[in-house]
């Protein structure tokens, strides 16, 4: 059990170098190889990250100027139907008052003919009574001619 020992004490101290060697690698590598990459990493991760919060604010900034933009189009249209309505309002109003206006007209145009009517009809039943007045003494007169003969 000596020898064995013995021998394992000599393989431990020949191993002590290879030991020190590779602690040693390890720390080089940790400072020199994979400190640099674990910062480009963090950068890259930072810079991908930021990148993402840009997209992100770019996004929300586009979505409040498309709520922004869709609210000025519906109170453009809701505007411009009411624009319309008060046209077509105007324009029903001077329609009616127009149509008014010619019924007057044509009213004020029945009354002055019923009015020539009327006076033309009065004239024609004077005519009348006069020409039947005419031709009653006429035909009286006629009458008599024929009995005396």
């Amino acid at each position: 059990m000596d020898a064995i020992l013995t021998a394992l004490g000599g393989l431990l101290l020949r191993a002590l170098p290879t030991f020190f060697l590779v602690l040693l690698l390890h720390f080089y590598l940790k400072r020199m190889f994979f400190a640099p990459l674990d910062r480009v990493l963090e950068e890259r991760h930072q810079a991908t990250e930021g990148a993402r919060g840009a997209a992100q604010m770019s996004m929300d900034l586009a979505s409040r100027k498309t709520s922004k933009y869709e609210s000025a189009i519906r109170e453009a249209r809701g505007d411009l139907y009411k624009e319309q309505e008060a046209t077509r309002r105007e324009w029903r109003l001077a329609q009616e008052g127009a149509i008014d206006e010619y019924r007057r007209s044509t009213a004020d145009r029945v009354k002055q003919a019923r009015a020539l009517l009327a006076g033309e009809a009065a004239t024609a039943t004077r005519s009348l009574a006069a020409e039947t007045e005419r031709l009653a003494g006429a035909i009286a007169e006629s009458i008599l001619r024929g009995r005396r003969n």
